[in-house]
């Protein structure tokens, strides 16, 4: 028995695409293994850590729960759509850059189209907040510090407009608050 596949229309980084999938087919995996942009992590498979999530008309969402087929007519980012036309680092991947938020890199994808999409919603995050924003990602090597310092940094590189001017960095993360919940210490 063949399996049905299904013709699906994406827009992808701002490139419209057409892909040929089975109705089974995640969006992780035809991001990654159909359209061959591999940036797109997947970790658990269960939506829980946050390294599959993509933008999906500007709103974050894990591409590990999503079919391909239902996305048909989207318009996607993945970290491969973050960077400039010329390839400059968008403000919140330079702010990644500057304040080290990053160790092994696997959990960095998922990071970076949230808080991208995160500070189009609030472009001037208190620390409580960048932490609040990146609480439904997981990043086993981290303490979460620089990364929250990072959020701090891009959504300061943003209000600047000096997305070019890396010497300027401040990257400290503020002081833990006593009043966020969860397993892991932001």
């Amino acid at each position: 028995m063949t399996e049905t596949m299904h013709e699906t229309s994406l827009t992808v980084n701002g490139i419209p695409l057409k892909a040929t999938v089975p109705a089974r087919r995640l969006l992780s995996d035809c991001l990654r293994h159909d359209l061959g942009l591999t940036g797109t992590h997947v970790g658990c498979e269960h939506g829980v850590c946050g390294a599959c999530t993509v933008l999906i008309d500007g709103v974050p969402m894990r591409s590990c729960l999503l079919l391909a087929v239902s996305m048909d007519g989207s318009a996607i980012t993945t970290v491969e759509g973050l960077s400039g036309p010329d390839g400059a680092l968008s403000p919140v991947q330079q702010g990644f850059a500057e304040c080290h938020g990053l160790q092994c890199g696997f959990c960095t994808p998922g990071f970076l189209t949230t808080i991208t999409a995160g500070l189009e919603d609030n472009p001037d995050p208190t620390p409580d907040e960048a932490r609040e924003l990146i609480g439904g990602n997981l990043c086993r090597c981290t303490g979460y510090q620089n990364i929250v310092a990072a959020v701090l940094r891009a959504a300061e590189i943003t209000r600047e407009g000096a997305g070019d001017s890396p010497g300027n960095s401040r990257c400290t993360p503020g002081p833990a608050s006593s009043t966020m919940s969860g397993e892991a210490a932001l």
